[in-house]
């Protein structure tokens, strides 16, 4: 959904609770685990964190803190939003004039050693139809690696109609996710 100006926390925390229980928008519940579904634009983009079990924890550290979202320039409701699985959230993305306001759920957590991370879906209120996974890697060299993988088309009927527009600044955000959580490790 796209609001002219910028929403308040207020406005953003009503649109959450109205949001909670929504249904996601979408029927490939979990596929960024695996093969992305047929149907979608499908993205991957990876970084190098740095080396070692520092990096790694902070990365970790990054992802419950929301820091990727909150460097790309993301307000994220609630402030600190659980990552576990079925916890909603908003986020508004201001671009000039509007901004960009998108809810989702948070549909499974990976936590096991060497490996940590979140996938999000679209909820009813969100520009995107889709998921979205953040996920964090150790190899067994410790290099550390941070991933976003995402399947996911238009929904809104801005989003279609700018289609490019919404395109350049979905690419644009995700770089941001890679280079926030990079700076926020202190990775070499």
């Amino acid at each position: 959904m796209f609001v002219r100006g910028r929403p308040s926390s207020a406005e953003l925390d009503r649109l959450l609770a109205e949001q909670a229980s929504a249904a996601l928008t979408y029927d490939e519940v979990g596929a960024t685990r695996g093969r992305l579904p047929d149907g979608y634009r499908h993205d991957e983009h990876m970084i190098v964190l740095g080396t070692g079990d520092r990096v790694f924890e902070r990365a970790v550290l990054g992802l419950h803190r929301w820091e990727p979202h909150r460097g790309a320039g993301l307000s994220v409701r609630p402030d600190a939003a659980e990552l576990a699985s079925g916890t909603a959230l908003v986020m508004a993305l201001p671009l000039p004039l509007v901004t960009a306001v998108a809810a989702c759920r948070i549909v499974y957590v990976v936590d096991e050693p060497g490996e940590f991370g979140f996938a999000y879906g679209t909820l009813p209120v969100h520009p995107e139809q889709g998921e979205e996974a953040f996920i964090v890697r150790r190899d067994p060299g410790g290099v550390v690696r941070f991933t976003v993988t995402a399947f996911s088309r238009p929904r809104h009927p801005l989003a279609r109609l700018g289609r490019p527009v919404a395109r350049a600044v979905q690419v644009a955000t995700t770089r941001r996710y890679l280079e926030a959580l990079k700076a926020f490790t202190g990775g070499n």
